[in-house]
């Protein structure tokens, strides 16, 4: 589910050249603060997935929204069970 997401948030996200030591910029829109920069436009999605991976972990952990994205959504857990009975 998480990896879905962020392939999703990944083919939404727009990359410009920019004046820079690393100057292949990344977005996703809809997703604030979610921004990277690389030497190469590969390093550069490769960055803007560490990022966004960050970013769901520090949303989780706060208790704050994640915007959906298509038809992948994340949703805090409020309970966790682990085991099956038997």
């Amino acid at each position: 589910m998480i990896t879905e997401y962020i392939e999703a948030a990944l083919s939404k996200a727009r990359y410009e050249i920019i004046e820079d030591e690393e100057p292949y910029y990344g977005e996703v829109p809809g997703l604030e603060g979610v921004w990277a920069t690389g030497k190469t436009l590969e390093e550069c999605r490769k960055n803007l997935r560490e990022v966004i991976d960050g970013w769901l972990i520090v949303r989780l952990r706060k208790g704050l929204q994640i915007p959906p994205i298509g038809a992948y959504k994340i949703e805090e857990l409020s309970r966790l069970e682990i085991g099956a009975k038997v």
